[in-house]
């Protein structure tokens, strides 16, 4: 648990750049509390959604979901970057490219998608990989179920309260019930939707890297678009974002066999993450510390490689492929 719990905000927010590492050295106090908000908000709805996809049974898609009805919460409703004026940071040109009716549309579906498969996703299959034996092992009662989401909502709450550009009555009524519907799909999906064909892989592990890169490569290309004036129209940047997505889950569920999935899942993961070091080797280094978090990371792969190479081979029966969130 408290794997996930510090993993969730760790990769969207230290990996990136977004709460400078180095903040922990020069002022402590402002980094613990800086740390804890994220684990509040971040934390509290990847073990929220994680709890949420073991007692109901469910799969990928249902995390994916949740993720992304995560992810309007956390930008839409609490920090409120979807309504962020153009020209300033983190959203920038994507406030005015995509911008309609006061919602940067473009931005919403982008960061929608990213924590969905970065802040949520990413780290519960992480934490699978290290734990298999509790992947479907609840770990909250009821009473402390309450209590995450308690912390959560205040959280929200809190940072809605302290942000600027919040949104309108109307605004807020419909990113609340985009969040009930993809709620309410979550439960309603079934749990071996994006189950993986049985038998070997039909993918390298190179393969399986590139695959788990190429979200963020799709967001990548939306950002150069975006700096690049209304020569391509956002809702083209829109279908990128989308079908790049659609298209790496669509190579798992094609290619990824039952055979040895913990090393398929871990090749996909490491993808994931390979190219957020290179994005920060690249783009980012200027950050104080992230190439710090960044060896920090590839040492974290590194250790589990070696404990997933340190297993016997495993073949998941035909039969429980899709089940839960294997």
């Amino acid at each position: 648990m408290l794997a996930l719990l510090l993993l969730a905000p760790s990769i969207p927010e230290l990996l990136t750049g977004s709460t400078p590492i180095t903040t922990l050295f020069f002022d402590p106090l402002a980094f613990a509390i800086s740390f804890l908000g994220i684990v509040g908000l971040y934390g509290t709805g990847a073990l929220l959604i994680r709890e949420f996809t073991v007692y109901f049974h469910k799969g990928w898609a249902t995390i994916l979901l949740l993720g992304a009805a995560y992810g309007i919460a956390e930008e839409g409703l609490a920090v409120h970057t979807f309504f962020e004026p153009a020209g300033r940071a983190p959203v920038d040109a994507l406030g005015w490219y995509g911008h309609a009716f006061g919602v940067n549309w473009l931005w919403a579906l982008g960061l929608s998608a990213f924590h969905a498969v970065y802040s949520i996703a990413l780290p519960i299959l992480l934490v699978q990989l290290w734990f298999p034996a509790v992947k479907a092992v609840r770990w909250l009662d009821r009473g402390a179920v309450a209590l995450v989401a308690t912390i959560y909502v205040a959280v929200v709450a809190l940072f809605a309260l302290v942000v600027g550009y919040g949104p309108s009555p109307a605004l807020l009524a419909l990113f609340l019930a985009l969040i009930a519907a993809l709620i309410a799909l979550a439960i309603l999906v079934p749990a071996d939707l994006l189950r993986v064909r049985p038998g070997p892989s039909r993918i390298g592990s190179w393969g399986l890297a590139l695959d788990g890169a190429l979200f963020f490569l799709g967001w990548t290309s939306v950002l150069i678009l975006s700096s690049s004036g209304d020569r391509v129209p956002a809702v083209v940047a829109g279908v990128v974002v989308a079908g790049v997505s659609l298209g790496a889950i669509l190579v798992i569920v094609r290619r990824v066999g039952t055979t040895d999935l913990d090393r398929s899942k871990f090749y996909f993961a490491s993808g994931m993450l390979g190219v957020l070091f290179a994005w920060d080797v690249i783009v980012e280094f200027t950050v104080p510390g992230i190439l710090l978090v960044s060896a920090l990371f590839v040492y974290l792969l590194y250790r589990l490689h070696r404990t997933i190479e340190a297993r016997a081979p495993v073949r998941v029966p035909i039969g429980a492929a899709g089940g839960g969130t294997s």
